[in-house]
């Protein structure tokens, strides 16, 4: 078995207060799931549409403390085991950390071929969520498992050729993504998470573009499927939809999607917060290679 994946990220909140958001029933039911029940140490339980395998409850506390919330969570035939930690940095902010076992790695996380490959961005975007949460930003969407279709919508407080530089321009993109991103911006021309150099035989991350419209439009031909990018003015800011369409709907791409809606979130993030830096200390999926990573997250 592989090592856990692990998370941290920086909340801008104090450590009591992000510890009511990881055990009010209530608050866990705006940021992570659609249900959620809590009666520690005995009960804590999430499910409903946003979660995996979400029919029924399943999770089963082991250990809790001021500082510690350790649960099983079967998936795919396997109990994992989940450890949510809280550690203050300064009496205003608190280290979010989560680990969970059997994961799959990176390979397999890519090509979703294991239903548990959706947990490391799942975790990601419920990560970043929370953040926003008790921080009072407004939420990005969560992933419906149960949609027919993988589509979004937020509103970022920013112009539209801002946005769109930094989904365009490999420098912008790799800062809030945290992702090498390389590009020929023409239709026909590249986009390629990873850099151009990544083996397609492994890591299905070149797509082709195939539609552009400066400010406006992008989309992306992935051989299995079709991602595109629409902006338009909002009252100075920016309306951004996102569709990802033509995939096998018997096997939708959740895990991508989910890592897409995460960084959504930081994309909002990097255009509102006027000292913006990343939320992100640590974000481990065993078997990530070294050039997907942008040189500022190695």
């Amino acid at each position: 078995m592989s090592a856990p994946m692990t998370l941290r990220a920086r909340a801008g909140a104090p450590i009591a207060q992000v510890r009511h958001a990881l055990t009010d029933p209530q608050a866990l039911r705006t940021w992570l799931a659609e249900h959620a029940e809590v009666d520690l140490p005995g009960r804590f339980a999430f499910w409903g549409r946003y979660t995996p395998e979400g029919q029924a409850p399943t999770q089963r506390p082991v250990y809790v403390d001021e500082h510690t919330l350790r649960f099983v969570w079967p998936l795919a035939g396997e109990d994992t085991t989940v450890e949510l930690t809280l550690a203050e940095e300064t009496p205003a902010t608190t280290i979010v950390s989560v680990t969970q076992t059997h994961v799959p790695d990176w390979v397999e996380v890519v090509a979703e071929v294991n239903p548990r490959s959706v947990l490391a961005t799942f975790w990601s975007l419920s990560i970043a969520n929370l953040v926003d949460y008790v921080e009072g930003r407004e939420l990005t969407p969560k992933c419906d498992f149960t949609a027919e279709g993988l589509t979004g919508e937020v509103v970022i407080d920013a112009p539209p050729d801002a946005v769109f530089r930094s989904l365009m321009e490999p420098e912008r993109f790799g800062r809030w993504f945290g992702a090498t991103m390389e590009v020929e911006p023409y239709v026909g021309g590249r986009w390629a998470m990873g850099g151009f150099g990544v083996d397609k035989d492994v890591d299905n991350s070149i797509a082709t573009i195939i539609d552009l419209a400066p400010d406006r439009k992008v989309g992306l031909d992935w051989g299995n499927m079709t991602s595109t990018w629409e902006l338009a003015d909002s009252d100075g800011g920016t309306r951004l939809t996102f569709v990802h369409s033509g995939f096998d709907e018997g096997n939708p791409p959740y895990a991508g999607w989910l890592g897409w809606l995460g960084g959504i979130s930081e994309l909002r993030r990097f255009h509102e917060l006027p000292h913006w830096r990343p939320i992100w200390f640590e974000h481990r999926i065993p078997g990530t290679p070294q050039h997907v990573l942008a040189a500022s997250a190695r």
